[in-house]
């Protein structure tokens, strides 16, 4: 649903990167799942299931992984 986001927050070597994952139209959702090899894959989806963006993460790297749903009502914050 627009407006689905999930923040990743991973350790970079002495600091924190932040990442961001959002559905950016109406109809797209994000989806969070675990590979073999210990890698997290976030992407953006379109209704039929085609991936249109991936983000892909060493688990071991992930310090937070947050997902943020859209509002029940659809409005944009």
């Amino acid at each position: 649903m627009k407006g689905d986001r999930v923040e990743i927050i991973i350790d970079a070597g002495g600091t924190s990167r932040t990442y961001e994952v959002e559905a950016t139209k109406a109809g797209r959702r994000v989806e969070v799942a675990n590979q073999r090899g210990g890698v997290v894959e976030v992407s953006e989806v379109t209704r039929s299931g085609t991936a249109v963006r991936t983000a892909r993460f060493m688990s071991s790297r992930i310090l937070a992984l947050v997902e943020h749903p859209a509002d029940a009502d659809g409005a944009d914050d």
